[in-house]
C-alpha cells in the first residue's frame, strides 16, 4: 500500500511539473468524485461492521459445520455475498475457519462470494453501473462462485 501511495505522489508531482493547470483540474475532479462516493462508502462500512459484530464465533461455526455440507455452503455463500470484507482480512479468516474444522467447500463458497458478489455494495454499483449491469455482475459472480465451490469440493474429496 505504501508503494502505491509513493507512486501516486511521484506521478502527481511529475504531472504538476508538466502541466500545473491540468493537474489542478484533475485533483478537483478526483475530489468531487470522492465526495459523491464517500456517503455510500461509509454506509457500506457501517453495515459490514454491524454484521461482523453481531455474529459470534460459536453461532458461525454451528451454521457452517453443524448443518451439513450443502447447508453450510449455502450459508457461507449467503454470508460472503452480504459481507464486505477486504481480501487481506478474508483469507486469514478462512485459514482460521479451516483450522476450526470448516470444510474447504464451505470456505470456497464463502470467500469466492465475498470477492465476487456484493449485496451490501449493490446500491453503490447500481448508482454507477445501472441496475441491469449491477444485477448481471452480481448474478454472474454468484454463479461463478458456486461453480468454484463445487470444483473445490470435488478436488478435496468432500463431494463425489
Amino acid at each position: 500500500m505504501i508503494i502505491a501511495w509513493v507512486l501516486a505522489v511521484l506521478l502527481f508531482s511529475l504531472s504538476w511539473l508538466t502541466d500545473t493547470e491540468r493537474s489542478i483540474e484533475a485533483a478537483r475532479t478526483a475530489w468531487s468524485l470522492f465526495r459523491r462516493i464517500l456517503p455510500m462508502f461509509v454506509i457500506v462500512l457501517v453495515l459490514t461492521s454491524l454484521s461482523l459484530g453481531l455474529i459470534s464465533e460459536e453461532v458461525l461455526l454451528e451454521l457452517l459445520v453443524g448443518k451439513g455440507l450443502l447447508a453450510g455452503s449455502a450459508i457461507g455463500a449467503a454470508a460472503g455475498s452480504v459481507a464486505a470484507i477486504p481480501g487481506f482480512v478474508a483469507f486469514p479468516l478462512s485459514g482460521i475457519l479451516l483450522g476450526k474444522g470448516v470444510p474447504y467447500t464451505v470456505i470456497a463458497a464463502f470467500t469466492t462470494t465475498l470477492m465476487m458478489v456484493g449485496v451490501v455494495t449493490f446500491p453503490l454499483e447500481r448508482q454507477y453501473l445501472g441496475v441491469r449491469a449491477a444485477l448481471v455482475r452480481n448474478l454472474a459472480g454468484l454463479a461463478m462462485a458456486l461453480i468454484v465451490s463445487v470444483a473445490i469440493g470435488v478436488f478435496f474429496g468432500e463431494l463425489p
